[in-house]
Protein backbone atom coordinates (compact mmCIF):
# COMPACT_ATOMS: atom_id res chain seq x y z
CA UNK A 1 0.00 0.00 0.00
CA UNK A 2 1.23 3.76 -0.51
CA UNK A 3 2.27 5.39 2.18
CA UNK A 4 -0.38 7.23 4.00
CA UNK A 5 -0.46 11.33 4.82
CA UNK A 6 -1.17 12.14 8.42
CA UNK A 7 -3.60 13.74 8.33
CA UNK A 8 -4.87 13.04 4.66
CA UNK A 9 -4.77 16.22 2.71
CA UNK A 10 -7.15 14.84 -0.41
CA UNK A 11 -8.74 17.93 -2.00
CA UNK A 12 -12.25 18.67 -1.04
CA UNK A 13 -14.91 20.64 -2.67
CA UNK A 14 -17.56 22.77 -0.38
CA UNK A 15 -18.73 20.68 2.28
CA UNK A 16 -21.51 18.15 0.61
CA UNK A 17 -24.83 18.83 2.63
CA UNK A 18 -27.31 15.81 2.62
CA UNK A 19 -31.21 16.30 2.76
CA UNK A 20 -33.34 13.70 4.89
CA UNK A 21 -34.52 10.86 3.14
CA UNK A 22 -38.29 9.27 4.06
CA UNK A 23 -37.21 6.42 6.48
CA UNK A 24 -33.56 7.79 7.25
CA UNK A 25 -33.34 9.48 10.72
CA UNK A 26 -32.17 12.76 11.62
CA UNK A 27 -29.09 10.90 13.21
CA UNK A 28 -27.97 8.90 9.91
CA UNK A 29 -28.40 11.85 8.07
CA UNK A 30 -25.85 13.27 10.01
CA UNK A 31 -23.60 10.23 10.32
CA UNK A 32 -24.00 10.23 6.53
CA UNK A 33 -23.31 14.02 5.80
CA UNK A 34 -20.00 13.32 7.85
CA UNK A 35 -18.87 10.77 6.19
CA UNK A 36 -19.08 12.34 2.82
CA UNK A 37 -17.17 15.12 4.10
CA UNK A 38 -14.57 13.22 6.30
CA UNK A 39 -11.11 13.30 4.74
CA UNK A 40 -10.09 10.09 6.15
CA UNK A 41 -13.14 8.57 4.67
CA UNK A 42 -12.10 9.47 1.65
CA UNK A 43 -8.12 8.51 1.91
CA UNK A 44 -8.95 5.03 3.45
CA UNK A 45 -11.12 4.57 0.19
CA UNK A 46 -8.24 5.99 -1.64
CA UNK A 47 -5.42 3.75 -0.44
CA UNK A 48 -7.76 0.67 -0.16
CA UNK A 49 -8.16 0.63 3.80
CA UNK A 50 -10.82 -1.28 5.29
CA UNK A 51 -11.63 1.99 7.41
CA UNK A 52 -10.64 5.14 8.62
CA UNK A 53 -9.66 3.80 11.65
CA UNK A 54 -6.31 2.36 9.91
CA UNK A 55 -5.11 5.66 10.38
CA UNK A 56 -5.17 5.51 13.91
CA UNK A 57 -3.23 2.84 14.09
CA UNK A 58 -0.74 4.23 11.61
CA UNK A 59 -0.29 7.36 13.84
CA UNK A 60 -0.24 5.43 17.22
CA UNK A 61 2.54 3.48 15.62
CA UNK A 62 3.95 6.75 14.02
CA UNK A 63 4.59 7.99 17.18
CA UNK A 64 5.16 4.97 19.98
CA UNK A 65 7.04 2.84 17.10
CA UNK A 66 4.82 -0.58 17.99
CA UNK A 67 4.75 -2.43 14.98
CA UNK A 68 8.06 -4.14 13.88
CA UNK A 69 9.27 -6.88 11.29
CA UNK A 70 9.68 -9.84 12.56
CA UNK A 71 6.41 -9.64 15.24
CA UNK A 72 3.55 -12.02 16.42
CA UNK A 73 0.28 -9.10 16.74
CA UNK A 74 -2.70 -10.11 17.80
CA UNK A 75 -5.73 -8.12 17.17
CA UNK A 76 -8.53 -8.62 19.43
CA UNK A 77 -12.05 -7.48 17.55
CA UNK A 78 -10.36 -7.03 13.93
CA UNK A 79 -13.32 -6.51 12.01
CA UNK A 80 -13.33 -5.29 9.14
CA UNK A 81 -9.59 -5.49 9.06
CA UNK A 82 -8.20 -1.99 8.65
CA UNK A 83 -5.96 -2.27 11.63
CA UNK A 84 -5.15 -5.75 10.08
CA UNK A 85 -4.13 -4.01 7.09
CA UNK A 86 -1.53 -1.63 8.73
CA UNK A 87 -0.14 -4.66 10.84
CA UNK A 88 0.48 -7.12 8.06
CA UNK A 89 2.15 -3.85 6.29
CA UNK A 90 4.69 -2.33 8.90
CA UNK A 91 5.44 -5.81 10.00
CA UNK A 92 6.11 -7.06 6.56
CA UNK A 93 3.87 -10.33 7.11
CA UNK A 94 3.16 -10.44 3.47
CA UNK A 95 7.30 -10.93 3.13
CA UNK A 96 6.84 -14.27 5.58
CA UNK A 97 8.64 -11.45 8.14
CA UNK A 98 6.25 -11.31 11.08
CA UNK A 99 2.97 -13.61 12.17
CA UNK A 100 -0.54 -11.56 11.92
CA UNK A 101 -3.66 -13.30 13.46
CA UNK A 102 -7.11 -11.27 13.87
CA UNK A 103 -10.36 -12.58 15.94
CA UNK A 104 -13.73 -10.85 15.81
CA UNK A 105 -17.49 -12.42 17.11
CA UNK A 106 -17.87 -10.92 13.03
CA UNK A 107 -16.68 -13.02 9.46
CA UNK A 108 -13.47 -10.78 8.50
CA UNK A 109 -12.90 -10.77 4.63
CA UNK A 110 -9.42 -12.36 4.28
CA UNK A 111 -6.07 -10.20 4.26
CA UNK A 112 -3.50 -11.18 2.72
CA UNK A 113 -0.36 -12.05 5.36
CA UNK A 114 -2.84 -12.60 8.06
CA UNK A 115 -5.02 -15.25 10.14
CA UNK A 116 -8.28 -14.61 10.64
CA UNK A 117 -10.69 -16.44 12.99
CA UNK A 118 -14.43 -15.43 13.99
CA UNK A 119 -15.09 -15.97 17.56
CA UNK A 120 -14.80 -14.65 21.16
CA UNK A 121 -11.75 -14.12 22.69
CA UNK A 122 -12.83 -14.83 25.90
CA UNK A 123 -14.33 -18.44 24.67
CA UNK A 124 -12.97 -22.15 25.78
CA UNK A 125 -10.37 -23.12 23.30
CA UNK A 126 -10.12 -19.99 21.86
CA UNK A 127 -6.82 -19.04 23.53
CA UNK A 128 -4.83 -22.33 22.46
CA UNK A 129 -6.24 -21.43 18.70
CA UNK A 130 -4.92 -17.97 18.53
CA UNK A 131 -1.47 -19.31 20.26
CA UNK A 132 -1.08 -21.90 17.39
CA UNK A 133 -2.36 -19.40 14.58
CA UNK A 134 0.18 -17.17 15.85
CA UNK A 135 3.02 -19.84 16.45
CA UNK A 136 4.07 -18.58 19.80
CA UNK A 137 3.07 -15.88 22.68
CA UNK A 138 2.11 -12.52 20.88
CA UNK A 139 4.79 -9.51 20.96
CA UNK A 140 2.12 -6.81 20.29
CA UNK A 141 -1.68 -6.94 21.27
CA UNK A 142 -4.18 -4.47 19.90
CA UNK A 143 -8.02 -3.84 20.52
CA UNK A 144 -9.93 -1.20 18.93
CA UNK A 145 -13.32 -2.59 20.47
CA UNK A 146 -16.13 -0.50 21.70
CA UNK A 147 -18.98 -1.90 23.15
CA UNK A 148 -22.32 -0.84 21.50
CA UNK A 149 -24.01 2.25 23.04
CA UNK A 150 -27.38 2.58 25.16
CA UNK A 151 -27.24 6.29 25.37
CA UNK A 152 -27.01 6.09 28.96
CA UNK A 153 -23.72 7.32 30.08
CA UNK A 154 -23.01 5.34 33.25
CA UNK A 155 -24.13 2.12 31.35
CA UNK A 156 -22.30 2.63 28.50
CA UNK A 157 -18.76 3.32 30.40
CA UNK A 158 -19.31 0.89 32.44
CA UNK A 159 -19.75 -1.59 29.03
CA UNK A 160 -16.75 0.05 27.70
CA UNK A 161 -14.54 -0.67 31.32
CA UNK A 162 -15.59 -4.21 31.61
CA UNK A 163 -14.46 -4.92 27.39
CA UNK A 164 -11.18 -3.30 27.99
CA UNK A 165 -10.59 -5.14 31.12
CA UNK A 166 -11.56 -8.00 29.69
CA UNK A 167 -9.00 -7.64 26.84
CA UNK A 168 -6.57 -6.61 29.13
CA UNK A 169 -6.62 -9.37 31.42
CA UNK A 170 -6.53 -11.93 28.51
CA UNK A 171 -3.29 -9.61 27.26
CA UNK A 172 -1.02 -10.01 30.58
CA UNK A 173 -2.01 -13.96 30.58
CA UNK A 174 -0.38 -14.30 26.87
CA UNK A 175 1.85 -11.46 26.02
CA UNK A 176 5.32 -12.09 25.53
CA UNK A 177 8.12 -10.26 27.70
CA UNK A 178 8.69 -7.04 26.63
CA UNK A 179 5.16 -6.92 24.79
CA UNK A 180 2.92 -4.14 23.83
CA UNK A 181 -0.86 -3.74 24.57
CA UNK A 182 -3.02 -1.22 22.77
CA UNK A 183 -6.74 -0.41 23.28
CA UNK A 184 -9.22 2.07 23.07
CA UNK A 185 -10.44 3.02 26.11
CA UNK A 186 -12.91 6.86 26.31
CA UNK A 187 -14.22 9.10 29.18
CA UNK A 188 -10.38 10.74 30.39
CA UNK A 189 -8.70 7.30 30.22
CA UNK A 190 -7.98 4.33 31.87
CA UNK A 191 -9.69 3.14 35.17
CA UNK A 192 -7.76 4.18 37.87
CA UNK A 193 -7.59 0.89 39.60
CA UNK A 194 -6.75 -0.55 35.92
CA UNK A 195 -4.43 1.68 34.92
CA UNK A 196 -2.31 1.25 38.03
CA UNK A 197 -2.31 -2.61 37.49
CA UNK A 198 -0.76 -1.78 33.65
CA UNK A 199 2.02 0.35 35.52
CA UNK A 200 3.07 -2.19 37.59
CA UNK A 201 2.97 -4.67 34.42
CA UNK A 202 4.48 -2.63 31.93
CA UNK A 203 7.54 -0.09 31.83
CA UNK A 204 5.56 2.40 30.39
CA UNK A 205 1.71 3.05 29.70
CA UNK A 206 1.02 6.35 27.82
CA UNK A 207 -2.55 7.32 26.45
CA UNK A 208 -2.95 9.08 23.08
CA UNK A 209 -5.80 10.65 21.12
CA UNK A 210 -4.27 10.24 17.48
CA UNK A 211 -5.27 12.86 15.06
CA UNK A 212 -7.58 10.78 13.12
CA UNK A 213 -9.79 10.43 16.19
CA UNK A 214 -12.78 12.75 15.43
CA UNK A 215 -12.88 15.66 17.82
CA UNK A 216 -16.20 15.41 19.01
CA UNK A 217 -15.01 11.74 20.06
CA UNK A 218 -14.53 10.83 24.12
CA UNK A 219 -11.78 7.79 22.92
CA UNK A 220 -8.44 8.21 23.47
CA UNK A 221 -5.84 4.93 23.40
CA UNK A 222 -4.08 3.24 26.15
CA UNK A 223 -0.38 2.37 25.19
CA UNK A 224 1.58 -0.03 27.79
CA UNK A 225 4.84 -1.20 26.10
CA UNK A 226 8.06 -3.59 27.92
CA UNK A 227 5.34 -5.82 29.22
CA UNK A 228 7.35 -7.33 32.77
CA UNK A 229 5.63 -10.89 32.68
CA UNK A 230 2.29 -11.45 34.53
CA UNK A 231 2.83 -11.76 38.24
Amino acid sequence: MPAPRHPPTAARASAQRVRTAKGRTPSSTRWLERQLNDPYVAEARRLGYRSRAAFKLLELDDRFRILKPGQRVLDLGAAPGGWIQVAVARTKAREGRARIVGIDLLAIDPVPGATLLQGDFLAAGTEAALMAALGGAPDVILSDMAAPTTGHAPTDHARIVALVEAAYEFARTVLAPGGVFVAKVFQGGTERALLQRMKRDFASVRHAKPPASRAESAEVYVVAQGFRGAA
